[in-house]
């Protein structure tokens, strides 16, 4: 399988200009503020499950206008005391899937929060169940291209809320070390990540092959994957190319990126035919915080580093939270 995107001597130092809204903190603290002021409360219960080793409950809390998402929490047994939390979110058109499907981070012993994807869950997995009561006007297949002509009504916005309010959730937890949150996730959950980042207060930022990021890049060079709605979109509504670069500025990982001072390991796939490696190293190039590294898999695809990435994101982290 051949190199998808530039070098990696060249993508160490790929630091693209991305477009940056005058009212980008503004517009994101606005959003946080009327999210968190719609109220609601989160609920905890105990999740039908096989696993009998760890803790698993279905959180219910309040997300996007108070709209309900749901996230299973995983935990060791027999902890004593508040832990760490891990809060993972999911790639695209994935869902939370199972309880007691996806728990490493608790065997690891921390907290474990997977968000659900408001929206998604029926690509892959074995599914969600969280919707996304909100219509869009014209867009292409898939999400990237929802509410496209205004920030304030794309997809994303609702998402990345959700993914803070999900923090916000599980910081409330009694069993949780506020002090101590890192946020993950792979491809959609790495972007989705990079934004909470910048948004919530969390002690370390863990985005893997992070999708979400550079986006007139990604839907100029992706060779496969969910940029390439972005160019179907724009091949048919051909005079929209600057407003929809305008709106997706609102959420591009960049400039999150240039946002985040918590400690940040990413991971990038120099063969990902899913998400090209310059969208990422664009993102990873602008961060602002000094402790951070970058796992680079030469030879791997959009499957990135898998269990031997979570190795390296496992001891990592063991020494910042």
């Amino acid at each position: 399988m051949p190199l998808t995107d530039l070098a990696l001597a060249d993508l160490l130092t790929f630091r693209p200009e991305i477009a940056e809204p005058d009212d980008f903190d503004a517009f994101w603290a606005d959003t946080i503020a009327e999210a968190r002021a719609a109220g609601g409360e989160a609920t905890l219960a105990p999740a039908s499950t096989p696993v009998t080793q760890l803790i698993v409950e279905d959180l219910t809390f309040p997300g996007f206008g108070a709209e309900p998402v749901r996230a299973w929490v995983s935990r060791p047994r027999d902890a004593e005391g508040a832990l760490p939390a891990v809060v993972q979110y999911q790639g695209y058109n994935g869902g939370r899937g199972l309880p007691g499907e996806n728990v490493l981070w608790a065997l690891a012993g921390y907290v474990h929060v997977f968000m659900d994807t408001r929206g998604q869950g029926s690509g892959w997995g074995t599914g969600g169940v969280t919707a996304d009561p909100h219509g869009s006007g014209p867009a292409a297949a898939g999400f990237m291209t929802r509410g496209v002509h205004d920030p304030r009504e794309h997809f994303y916005r609702r998402v990345f809320t959700d993914a803070v309010r999900a923090v916000d959730a599980a910081r409330a937890l009694p069993f949780v070390d506020a002090r101590r949150i890192a946020v993950t996730g792979g491809s959609q959950g790495g972007g989705i990540a990079l934004a909470v980042g910048a948004l919530a207060d969390v002690q370390a930022v863990l985005p893997d092959v992070a999708f979400l990021c550079a986006y007139r890049r990604g839907a100029e060079v992706a060779i496969g994957g969910p940029f390439q709605e972005l160019a179907t979109y724009l091949s048919v509504h051909r005079d929209e190319v600057d407003a929809v670069f305008r709106t997706l500025s609102y959420l591009d990982g960049v400039n999150f990126a240039r946002r985040i001072h918590a400690p940040s390991l990413f991971s990038v796939a120099l063969m990902d035919t899913v998400v090209p490696p310059s969208t990422t190293f664009a993102a990873y190039n602008h961060l602002a915080a000094a402790d951070r590294a970058i796992e680079v898999y030469a030879f791997n695809d959009h499957e990135g580093g898998q269990a031997a990435h979570w190795q390296r994101q496992a001891e990592w982290l063991a020494s910042r939270i």
